[in-house]
């Protein structure tokens, strides 16, 4: 099962983000990524493997921002690869998710025959595509995920962050749990419900 952190932060995140995820090693993985948003950029890292090196990724190409979310991968759909591995990102979207996205084939056919071209073989993927057509299409970003959640079918919790929106984390889940809590000045974002208050003490 997945792992899935994020961070509103009043600090640099990426390495918070690495040690949340460390607390949910337990679930097991293949893969692990982080992505914040820095003077309105997105930047990621993901490397295969252990998070050791992830953290050796970032030691040497360090990540900025005060906003972020990172994950964890067990694979599914697709090997388990660092192109494969979250996040997720198509023209200024980046997308975590634990959980499957049933219908992504149907997605997948519908965005490809507009013009979308998938880079993963991932079912997490099509999140991704469908809320940046949305958001070309003249959709605001709250109103992307809202149409995006009607479309998609299946068990998940999802993570989005948006390059112009560099405070802000949506979040949904139909199945999994997402735990969201308050710091001080801080908002934290967790996939494990039992954990989540300790994911950044």
């Amino acid at each position: 099962m997945c792992g899935i952190v994020g961070i509103v932060g009043n600090q640099p995140v990426s390495e918070r983000l690495v040690d949340a995820l460390k607390r949910l090693e337990y679930r097991g993985y293949d893969s692990a990524g982080v992505a914040t948003i820095h003077d309105g950029v997105l930047e990621r890292r993901r490397a295969e493997g252990k998070l050791v090196n992830l953290e050796t990724k970032l030691r040497g190409e360090p990540l900025a921002g005060k906003t972020g979310i990172a994950h964890t991968r067990w694979a599914t759909h697709g090997a388990p690869t660092e192109n494969n591995a979250h996040p997720h990102f198509t023209d200024g979207v980046a997308v975590v998710h634990n959980g499957i996205i049933e219908n992504f084939s149907e997605l997948k056919d519908e965005l490809s025959a507009g013009g979308a071209s998938f880079k993963t073989q991932t079912d997490t993927e099509v999140v991704a595509q469908l809320l940046a057509k949305l958001i070309r299409d003249g959709m605001s970003q709250r109103d992307a995920m809202q149409a995006m959640l009607r479309r998609v079918t299946g068990a998940y919790a999802l993570a989005v962050i948006f390059q112009d929106a560099p405070d802000t984390i949506m979040a949904a889940r139909s199945g999994p749990p997402l735990a969201v809590g308050f710091g001080k000045g801080e908002m934290f974002l967790g996939s494990d419900a039992i954990r989540a208050v300790a994911l950044y003490q």
